[in-house]
């Protein structure tokens, strides 16, 4: 074990880790990029850029996915009752920055069509998934979504990946001899 290794073990059997070193550690573990997306009950339109989408089951068809409590599209996801996941390819980097910044409409010259429930889905994605709201569990400084997948949809291509705080691609591994 290198002394580095050591260190940032002992760092975490040791204590609570900081938020600081926890994200530091989460972000080691590579994630897919998503764009969430609802209609409010007024008709407003929201998203999100998230990576803290999982599969639950697969009978019932459940997938999950977090937001931060004091997120201000929190009340719009709450009291919508769907939303959709839409799976982002490598090529989508500017979906993701574009629903990662604040902004008063992040739709605007966003090229979208309706989903489930007026959820917009975009298009070109490699994945979506369009869920009824199954449950929203308050988790720590997160709530977490539950959506039964109503549909779902694939297309072949890459994923954009998220890896220690920058956009990653994949590299297939050299077969095992």
């Amino acid at each position: 074990m290198s002394k580095s290794d050591q260190e940032f073990t002992i760092e975490l059997a040791d204590a609570e880790p900081t938020p600081r070193a926890l994200r530091n550690a989460l972000g080691r573990f590579a994630t897919g990029v998503t764009v969430i997306t609802t209609r409010t009950t007024s008709g407003m339109l929201l998203g999100v850029t998230a990576n803290s989408f999982s599969s639950v089951s697969l009978d019932p068809p459940l997938v999950l996915w977090s937001l931060r409590a004091e997120a201000p599209s929190m009340p719009g996801f709450t009291d919508s009752g769907c939303f959709a996941i839409n799976v982002l390819g490598a090529d989508q980097q500017h979906h993701s920055r574009q629903f990662a910044t604040s902004s008063a409409d992040k739709f605007e010259g966003v090229d979208w069509f309706p989903g489930l429930g007026g959820c917009p889905l975009l298009p070109d994605c490699i994945a979506r998934f369009e869920c009824r709201t199954e449950q929203a569990i308050v988790a720590g400084d997160h709530t977490l979504f539950i959506g039964r997948v109503i549909r779902s949809t694939y297309h072949h291509g890459e994923p954009l990946l998220f890896h220690g705080g920058t956009y990653r691609a994949v590299v297939p591994l050299a077969a095992a001899s």
